[in-house]
C-alpha cells in the first residue's frame, strides 16, 4: 500500500508540473473531435432524408403514370 500511494503521490506532481496550457489544448482538441462527430451524424440525417424524399417521389411519379395510363 505504502508503494501505490507513493506512485500515487509522485503522478501527482507531474500532472501538476504539466502546464495548464497543454491541457486546455488537450480539451480544445477533444471539443473540436466532439463538434466532428456531431457534424457527420448531421450530414448522415442529411443523406437519409434525401433517400427518403427520393423514394417518396419515385412512388409518387408511379402513382401519377398509373393514373395517366388508365385514363388513356
Amino acid at each position: 500500500p505504502a508503494l501505490t500511494y507513493r506512485c500515487m503521490h509522485m503522478n501527482k506532481g507531474k500532472r501538476k508540473a504539466e502546464k495548464p496550457n497543454e491541457r486546455m489544448k488537450e480539451k480544445q482538441r477533444e471539443r473540436e473531435k466532439e463538434r466532428e462527430r456531431e457534424r457527420e451524424r448531421e450530414r448522415e440525417r442529411e443523406r437519409e432524408r434525401e433517400r427518403e424524399r427520393e423514394r417518396g417521389e419515385k412512388k409518387r411519379e408511379g402513382k401519377e403514370n398509373g393514373n395517366q395510363e388508365e385514363r388513356s
